[in-house]
């Protein structure tokens, strides 16, 4: 949720521009209290793709966690039960309550506390769109000629405490011959008995069998036409690469990069569940990116030819954080996507130095304060697919690790990371087993770091006073005659803020005529005060130069601001997004990140000339981030053309050229509209 032209939860749209994304790898709905267990499934399909039609049964073995008289599943919506059977194969009765996506299935005898039995759920439907969608508007089921995809999301089986609880599974899927299916598991394929065929099918099909047996999060399908798959077994990765025809070019650098990364997170965490990886290309009407045990999707706009290799990196880091290591409530969800982006960010650091950590925390900050009304400890009272929770489990999850890690340092910090990975592999955890694992190798009590940092809002924003004394006298005269160089100032001076019960080592940095001093301060409390003594003169004091510290500023506030109007944006509040926009101008009146963000709501709302002008105050503002420039002269571009003024949009288009800014594809976008005008798209009639 930045500006940063790789965000794990930000992505480039089709009006090319930075997106605050839902990454849905996660229940829409958690329980206060697991009512029951599942254990495993066992599930057939048939898929009609053609037709959008599923045909499927599912046998469903859980453990009541308590006295069950009801059991509840959630389904998706355009999925309808024909038949529930119980372990005797005698038929029950099941109520359908689409408010909540559920399917309630009445046990007539009821089932003690850890009693295990079998639901078998007979089923079928139609997945074209996403008007039933468990998230509204987001197709997360799907199925058609060229690719069908049925995410775990989805609920296009049976499903109970979706992202907590773990379980095995054996699923078969039948379709056209010509189609190839990707699931996780131990796989194989066979031509389908006549028996299996689907009454609709003509052709010949193949049923393709994926067997789990470590308890996890199986159950995303993905069923197409890909171009030859292109495999690699580099490191002792078994990797498959699934790319449709028009970016197979691009599928040898990203297993390369694929290798790269899961061999960095090896050396990191130790084995994962699988060394099988399944890197496959969804379509670009769904998510961005998603994972799934030995599954790593990502959406056909999300792979360019600059290898997108932090979305990428995110991904493969999940099979360690969400596949192997599970989080136990919706209150522990920054174990598994908090994890995973910092995971993608010391990637970064590791491909591209301290510069390349620096931004992607910058990143994370932003996300991280962007909501922070709730702490992190509380996160189930927010809606799981909304931008708040988000933004505190995956942003301000990440920044507490990167914290951490400047609390322990780097040998402690990587060691509790292993040691975490390997002690709950293949279980599920809690906030407090990690903060066990990490006092352990720290040697110290935590409380006051996991606390501040979980159980608390807001973050410090630090300011620094300070008096320089230069030294003399008898200190001199002794180090002189000790034949040693004595330091010629002293700093004296505190840092403050404002969090009252605020606690952090903060690395304070001293600029001087001679060499650069560093000294790690203990910040407690709104004031802290420090004693420096340095050789040269002191030119500049910073604070947490490196930052290592989620911290507030000018910058971060109006960056959170617009990443807080992105989302209301796609939400498709406009006037909401304005008042965000306008905040964020507010403090700079010179951002062109905010000018440009105004420019496309009023495009949106076709109010073409309040959108030139933002474009043009976003060309003359501040010029941060660079790609403002070109995609504003872009943008100004298609205004002329939907006005008719053809000469003066291909001045636009030319001095987007002429700036050879590439970002996201701008120097392809203008070329294409100088050779043909830009033409607005046609509204879509309603149904």
């Amino acid at each position: 949720m930045s500006s940063h032209p790789r965000r794990a939860l930000s992505v480039l749209t089709s009006s090319l521009t930075l997106s605050l994304v839902i990454v849905l790898a996660m229940p829409a709905r958690a329980a206060e209290k697991a009512r029951l267990r599942v254990d495993d499934y066992q599930i057939e399909a048939q898929l009609e793709p053609h037709l959008h039609q599923i045909t499927a049964r599912a046998k469903v073995k859980f453990t009541a966690l308590q006295d069950l008289s009801v059991a509840v599943f959630e389904l998706n919506n355009d999925l309808r039960v024909t038949k529930v059977l119980d372990e005797k194969n005698q038929p029950l009765s099941a109520e359908r309550v689409t408010q909540d996506s559920t399917v309630r299935v009445p046990l007539p005898s009821g089932l003690s506390k850890g009693t295990t039995t079998t639901l078998t759920f007979e089923y079928d439907g139609t997945l074209e769109n996403a008007d039933n969608s468990p998230v509204p508007g987001l197709k997360l089921a799907y199925i058609s000629d060229d690719t069908s995809y049925l995410f775990y999301a989805g609920r296009w089986f049976p499903v109970n405490g979706f992202g907590l609880n773990r379980f095995s599974s054996t699923i078969s899927v039948t379709v056209p011959a010509h189609m190839v299916v990707i699931g996780s598991g131990q796989s194989s394929v066979a031509d389908t008995p006549a028996s299996k065929k689907p009454n609709a099918s003509v052709l010949p099909t193949k049923t393709f069998t994926f067997v789990s047996t470590k308890p996890s999060f199986p159950g995303t399908i993905i069923a197409g036409v890909f171009s030859p798959e292109y495999k690699s077994d580099e490191a002792g990765l078994d990797l498959h690469v699934f790319f449709k025809p028009t970016h197979q070019s691009l599928a040898p650098a990203y297993t390369t990069t694929a290798v790269q990364e899961f061999s960095y997170f090896l050396t990191l965490y130790g084995l994962p569940p699988s060394q099988k990886l399944n890197v496959v290309e969804l379509p670009g009407d769904t998510l961005p990116y998603l994972w799934a045990p030995e599954i790593v999707g990502l959406a056909g706009p999300s792979i360019t030819e600059k290898t997108n290799y932090r979305l990428l990196a995110d991904a493969i880091a999940h099979e360690w954080w969400g596949v192997s290591v599970s989080p136990a409530t919706k209150d522990d969800w920054w174990l598994s996507d908090g994890f995973a982006r910092y995971s993608e960010a010391m990637y970064v650091e590791n491909a591209a130095g301290a510069a390349g950590l620096e931004e992607a925390v910058k990143d994370m900050s932003v996300g991280a304060l962007a909501y922070d009304t709730v702490p992190l400890s509380s996160a189930s009272k927010l809606d799981i697919f909304s931008t708040e929770f988000q933004s505190l489990t995956t942003d301000k999850g990440a920044m507490i690790l990167h914290m951490l890690r400047w609390v322990l340092g780097e040998d402690k910090y990587n060691k509790t990371m292993r040691d975490f990975a390997a002690q709950y592999a293949g279980k599920s955890a809690t906030t407090d087993d990690f903060r066990e694992v990490a006092e352990k190798n720290y040697g110290q009590q935590l409380t006051w770091f996991f606390s501040q940092w979980l159980d608390s809002t807001g973050a410090p924003e630090f300011k620094v006073k300070y008096t320089t004394y230069r030294l003399g006298g008898t200190f001199a005269k002794e180090a002189k005659a000790q034949q040693e160089r004595s330091p010629g100032f002293r700093v004296t001076g505190e840092i403050s803020q404002d969090l009252d019960l605020f606690r952090m080592p903060v690395d304070l940095r001293i600029d001087t005529d001679g060499k650069t001093e560093n000294q790690k301060v203990e910040v407690q409390g709104t004031n802290s005060p420090f004693s420096i003594e340095t050789f040269g003169r002191p030119r500049r004091i910073s604070i947490d130069p490196d930052h290592h510290v989620l911290t507030n500023s000018s910058d971060v506030k109006l960056r959170a601001s617009i990443l807080r109007g992105q989302a209301m944006q796609q939400q498709g509040d406009l006037t909401g997004a304005l008042v965000e926009f306008n905040k964020a101008l507010d403090m700079n009146k010179n951002s062109s990140l905010a000018h440009y963000r105004i420019a496309e709501v009023f495009f949106l709302q076709r109010n073409y000339q309040s959108s030139a002008n933002a474009y043009r105050s976003a060309i003359n503002g501040d010029g941060e981030p660079r790609w403002t420039e070109v995609w504003s002269r872009i943008q100004l571009g298609k205004i002329f053309d939907i006005t008719g003024q053809r000469e003066r949009a291909v001045n636009e288009y030319r001095q987007a050229v002429q700036t050879n800014d590439n970002t996201f594809g701008a120097l392809e976008e203008a070329r294409k509209y100088l050779q043909k005008a830009y033409e607005r798209p046609k509204e879509k009639s309603s149904q």
